[in-house]
């Protein structure tokens, strides 16, 4: 066989296994590519998620909360973005001696740490240091106003005394309230009063 015969030989060989191998990166690639996660929108999903949680957090450079609950999760690309926490969470303010000023408890949460507002909702209990219990459905406590709300019902125990009503105000550590709309006012040892009848009574 001619040496240019064998030449173009080779050159055959070395083009079908160029050929080859691009076709083996597309189909390796094409494969990838199935295993690849598919959002359809980055803001449904958190950009961190983290369980098992017990954690300090601080505000203006000084602890001020202790968090425990089971999971956490941030939504960092939303127009407001926030912490969640979806599977109950408890929660202690603290001084600038850290020691505990209020205790709180709530079924899931919201932090929006941008406007540092927290939204608790579900079976909402906050304990202050008097040992008065608040019990509500649904509290906001903005941090900048230092200001804790509502607008839902709400059952405060204070001494021997049951005070509840709707609207509530307060300052941060839970020592001056108000209930702005009161329903009833008894002695803890008495028998509550029917809160569906309570809600009847309101809306008339």
């Amino acid at each position: 066989m001619s040496e240019r015969k064998l030449k173009n030989r080779l050159n055959i060989v070395g083009a079908l296994g160029v050929i080859l191998l691009m076709f083996l990166f597309a189909t390796c690639s094409s494969d990838k590519k199935d295993f690849l996660p598919r959002f359809k929108d980055r803001k449904a999903v958190p950009g961190m998620y983290t369980d098992s949680v017990t954690t300090l957090i601080s505000d203006s450079g000084r602890v001020r909360y202790r968090v425990i609950t089971e999971v956490w999760d941030v939504f960092d690309k939303v127009k407001d973005p926030y912490w969640y926490f979806p599977k109950k969470v408890y929660f202690e303010r603290l001084n600038d001696s850290l020691k505990t000023e209020s205790l709180v408890y709530c079924d899931t949460a919201r932090y929006f740490y941008n406007r540092k507002v927290w939204e608790l909702r579900k079976n909402v209990r906050l304990i202050n240091l008097k040992g008065d219990k608040f019990e509500t459905s649904l509290l906001y406590w903005d941090q900048n106003q230092q200001r804790i709300y509502s607008d839902s019902f709400i059952r405060i125990e204070q001494g021997s005394q049951v005070i509840s009503g709707y609207g509530f105000e307060s300052n941060q550590t839970l020592t001056k309230y108000n209930i702005f709309n009161v329903v009833a006012n008894f002695p803890l040892d008495s028998a509550e009063p029917d809160p569906t009848k309570m809600d009847a009574d309101a809306a008339k």
